[in-house]
């Protein structure tokens, strides 16, 4: 099951009001293992970056001015996700909207809303009334966050990454026998599966000269035997 752990930074809140992504990155997990393929790019938002984003992002309009616009990154960005691998974000809503917008401007396929689960749906079920913020879930999970003095979206992948491990259940939750994904909305078919009573008994595969030399020897340990008392 290959999942992408992804964050954006953009220049505000609202794409219709003409707002960007400046920067993406993205994390490769494979059967909830990461694989230490990363994806990561600043983008030129072609308009000026406010003050305020720049005090969350450290992105000035000076850096970001020779760095490729979204339309010339775009496929690199789209063969890296994927058509169908599911994309694990936090408040998965804004960045969907975002990466959304991006692709209708240069009339090419949207991302379904579905391909994402959102860990911080999966945070507020499995922890009703507790902050969800990414820095919380951090300090609850005892993962280090040193490093985040700014918004970064490689770096903010990196550690979202690890809070979605513990969120599922730690590295290997299911010890690789689950095919099925988790999603923000409930566990998946396989989650839910459970064996049921065989229609018929097997046949016994134990032969009659084992049988009888099994037999034999609860002879020999006397009536006390445990095999005696219970058959």
């Amino acid at each position: 099951m290959r999942e992408i752990v992804l964050d954006t930074e953009t220049t505000g809140l609202e794409p219709a009001e003409g707002h960007r992504i400046v920067e993406i990155g993205a994390v490769e997990l494979f059967n909830h293992v990461p694989t230490g393929r990363n994806y990561h790019q600043y983008i030129n938002p072609q308009r000026a970056m406010p003050a305020e984003a720049f005090e969350v992002h450290g992105l000035g309009d000076d850096f970001l001015r020779d760095k490729p616009v979204f339309a010339e990154i775009a496929q690199d960005f789209m063969e890296f996700i994927g058509p169908d691998s599911r994309l694990v974000i936090h408040n998965a809503a804004f960045d969907m909207k975002f990466l959304n917008a991006e692709l209708s401007w240069l009339n090419l396929p949207l991302l379904p809303n579905d391909r994402a689960i959102d860990t911080v749906a999966i945070a507020r079920r499995k922890f009703p009334g507790s902050p969800a913020s990414l820095d919380a879930l951090c300090r609850r999970f005892g993962v280090d966050n040193s490093a985040r003095e700014k918004h970064g979206a490689l770096l903010d992948s990196e550690i979202l990454a690890e809070v979605y491990l513990e969120l599922v259940g730690g590295r290997q939750p299911d010890f690789g026998l689950s095919t099925g994904p988790v999603t923000s909305s409930g566990p998946s078919q396989a989650d839910t599966w459970r064996p049921r009573p065989r229609s018929a008994q097997l046949p016994p595969r134990v032969t009659d000269q084992e049988a009888a030399a099994h037999a034999a020897f609860v002879e020999k340990l006397g009536e006390k035997a445990l095999w005696k008392k219970f058959g």
